[in-house]
């Protein structure tokens, strides 16, 4: 299909940050009314063969899947088999935290990531079976594995609470006042699925959402498309003495007890047939996945995850973007960086899938959307404001914060200016509030919230949507 919209601007604006970034391949493509009206394949999905990219390549979409989970458990409340604010241990009687709090965190909480769980290091440990046939995991960016932790991998549902219980942590606060970003949250809603509808949660996705939506080239597992050939290879980046030096790297990192926060793969042209659900009132074509409530329910921006944007279930929801809303989720993993986004308002909505993690598919995505909307391509929705801080205010933020996933970010006071080191590289922070600032990281605008405890000391970040604490 030829684009039934010019988006050259936007074309030159893509292009250049592939190139900046070295992504192998980008597809991306937008439907307004569900009529496809612009799609893209920058690249390759094999670079080595010369295989392009298309709109049916099937690439991993990391945690977007996190939208199909909440399907799932609305489909299961529709059907009058749980509700969204049934206590978790209802139907998960082994969990618990080392707080009295586990019995007041609901299906609700663990839909919003308000449960109060701080990152956990869980998602390592059930990854760790492909993370040992991987010969370089570190070098997906902000993870560091240590190949000495002789941990035994988590398997199974069972095992993940197992070890959640035998934790010692603090919660983040009581369940529905903090926000953090939560795999395990997720991981444990694929098991109510699974308890609750006495099927796996994989084969109740497939034949609740997958098949009805028409989605031909999504799964769990690659195998599962048998002798389909357009399948992007995976690709991973290392630093080099001149740059980036990006290589073929072909292990799927698989969390069979995780597959609720980030498993599916899948196309553009499957998932924009799938973000009908939220731009048609739960339905597809002339098949209804979700009510028109349900659709509600999912849409409402229930905790603030960061100033202006909202999380609502499986979906982030911007009010205010650019005069519509923006419902939308990224994912990034091994070789997967994606977004899905859907404006209802203007009947938009657009998916970008690429093969390298840690490029800024979101960046990309803006400046499609405002091409498609006729905005500048670098246009934001969020106006900032700086503020200017003295040296001895500085102060206050310097130390290292460490999450339990594998992330760590140290506050340094540069010239003049505050700077966090991650990743190997340092980033300058600019202050645009009371304890909040901005920096762009690999293009993409980071906000770094930190947060104070009763004496007024610093004891956490709020990075990258996840809540951790300060050594």
């Amino acid at each position: 299909m030829k684009s039934q919209v010019a988006m050259s601007t936007f074309e030159d604006y893509a292009k250049g940050l592939i190139q900046k970034y070295q992504i192998p391949g980008t597809a991306i493509g937008f439907a307004k009314n569900g009529v496809p009206v612009y799609e893209k394949g920058f690249g390759y999905r094999n670079v080595e063969k010369g295989l392009p990219v298309t709109m049916d390549t099937v690439f991993g979409v990391a945690s977007v899947t996190k939208s199909f989970t909440c399907v799932a458990i609305l489909q299961l409340q529709e059907q009058g088999k749980l509700s969204v604010h049934d206590p978790v241990v209802k139907y998960l009687p082994e969990f618990s935290t080392p707080k009295d709090a586990t019995e007041k965190m609901t299906i609700h909480h663990f839909m919003t990531h308000s449960a109060g769980l701080p990152p956990l290091p869980s998602l390592i440990y059930a990854k760790k079976r492909s993370l040992d046939l991987d010969p370089a995991p570190n070098d997906y960016p902000g993870l560091t594995i240590d190949k000495d932790d002789k941990h035994e991998p988590i398997d199974t549902y069972e095992q993940l609470m197992e070890f959640i219980a035998g934790l010692e942590f603090d919660l983040l606060g009581e369940p529905g006042t903090q926000f953090s970003y939560s795999n395990d949250s997720y991981a444990l809603l694929g098991t109510i699925v699974q308890r609750v509808s006495g099927i796996s949660f994989e084969q109740f996705v497939k034949d609740n959402i997958l098949e009805p939506c028409g989605m031909e080239h999504t799964c769990f597992e690659i195998d599962e498309l048998k002798d389909y050939e357009n399948i992007t290879s995976l690709y991973a980046a290392r630093k080099v003495e001149d740059g980036l030096e990006v290589y073929d790297s072909p292990v799927w990192w698989e969390s069979p007890a995780m597959r609720g926060a980030g498993a599916l793969k899948s196309t553009v042209n499957d998932m924009l047939k799938y973000a009908e659900i939220v731009r048609n009132n739960g339905k597809v074509g002339n098949k209804k996945i979700l009510s028109k409530e349900s659709v509600e329910l999912m849409t409402t921006p229930y905790i603030e995850c960061s100033p202006g944007r909202f999380y609502g279930y499986g979906f982030m929801i911007t009010p205010e973007y650019h005069g519509g809303t923006l419902i939308e989720h990224g994912g990034n993993l091994k070789a997967i960086a994606s977004q899905l986004c859907i404006i209802p308002e203007r009947g938009i909505t657009g998916m970008i899938l690429t093969n390298l993690a840690g490029v800024p598919a979101t960046t990309i995505m803006s400046g499609a959307l405002n091409d498609l909307e006729g905005r500048a391509v670098d246009a934001t929705p969020f106006p900032y404001t700086k503020h200017e801080l003295s040296p001895e205010e500085f102060k206050d933020y310097e130390g290292t914060y460490t999450s339990s996933e594998g992330m760590s970010l140290t506050i340094t006071i540069g010239d003049g200016v505050l700077e966090f080191f991650t990743q190997g590289t340092s980033f300058p922070m600019q202050c645009i509030g009371e304890d909040l600032f901005l920096a762009i990281v690999q293009d993409q605008s980071e906000l770094i919230r930190f947060v104070r405890d009763d004496t007024g000391g610093i004891e956490r970040v709020a990075y990258h949507m996840r809540q951790f604490p300060k050594e």
